[in-house]
């Protein structure tokens, strides 16, 4: 009995797992690099990743405010601006996109593969 609990809580949690992750995709436009250069410098360019990965390095220009800070900071970003956003592999980029939808962002863009797929220039702290 208790098996079969464990096993519809795992699958709970995949089927919420999944269904979160077709609706972060549908809340922001995931970009390729040279689609995201193309667009980045004209938005609000967006680091979600926490203050010692965005000190390690980071996409020239970009402003650090870390997921674990995005409800209490949203009102820095201004919702009728692009808002570009990255993090180290996309999975924090998709929970900031639903925080953003909720404070009126509409336009929202994610780079295809993080940070760690970044092959452009960067910055980071000596």
């Amino acid at each position: 009995m208790s098996n079969m609990i464990a096993l519809i809580i795992v699958a709970a949690f995949l089927v919420y797992m999944i269904v979160s992750y077709f609706y972060q995709q549908r809340l922001m436009k995931t970009l390729t690099e040279e689609e995201f250069r193309a667009g980045y410098r004209k938005a609000q360019l967006i680091d979600v990743r926490e203050p010692n990965e965005f000190e390690g390095g980071h996409i020239l220009g970009a402003r650090n405010i870390p997921l674990s800070q995005l409800k209490q900071r949203k009102n820095e970003i201004r919702p009728d601006k692009p808002v570009y956003l990255y993090c180290q592999n996309n999975v924090r980029s998709g929970r900031a996109a639903q925080t953003l939808r909720k404070n009126g962002c509409k336009d929202i863009y994610n780079l295809k593969g993080g940070f760690k797929k970044w092959s452009g220039r960067i910055k980071a702290k000596n």
